[in-house]
């Protein structure tokens, strides 16, 4: 594989922003009540390599969704966070709840309320269509897949290799 992205074979949890990494940032509204957003199998695909491979994934979403709770669900994924404006302190408690240090996560966010989050590990990525601060952050490393379309895949392709194959 082609590797993409500088990583480590010790990494142990991806925690990931919801929109503009797992969607590409639309929004259909059906009526006021309904909204539906797109996702790809490649980014769901992504999750369940993720997990069979040991590592840990959690989702901070500053958004409640439907979509979110399905990947929860259907992945049986715990650190699911939603409705989250000041994301920080959640990923804080997630480093302490599996004493993982900074080195040991991804994350994985697009947008002003991810910057805090991206400052606080060592490997902070975003998506090409993210916020220019985000993309001006001197760490942030930068998927050649879009958002929406395989951006986790590729985070997730790149570790698994990293701990396979080194």
């Amino acid at each position: 594989m082609y590797k993409t992205l500088n990583l480590s074979a010790d990494i142990k949890m991806i925690i990931s922003d919801f929109d503009g990494i797992f969607t590409d940032n639309s929004v259909w509204l059906l009526d006021i009540d309904n909204k539906v957003k797109k996702l790809s199998f490649k980014d769901l695909m992504g999750v369940s390599v993720a997990v069979k491979n040991g590592l840990k994934v959690g989702i901070i979403s500053g958004e409640k969704s439907k979509e979110i709770d399905y990947i929860a669900q259907k992945f049986d994924l715990c650190d699911i966070y939603q409705g989250i404006r000041n994301k920080l302190p959640v990923l804080e408690e997630i480093k302490n709840k599996y004493s993982l240090k900074p080195d040991e996560i991804v994350y994985i966010g697009d947008d002003v309320n991810d910057i805090d989050c991206l400052k606080s590990v060592k490997y902070a990525i975003t998506v090409k269509q993210a916020n220019y601060k985000v993309k001006e952050l001197p760490e942030v490393q930068i998927t050649q897949a879009a958002a929406g379309d395989g951006a986790f895949r590729e985070v997730v392709d790149n570790i698994v290799e990293l701990k396979n194959y080194g």
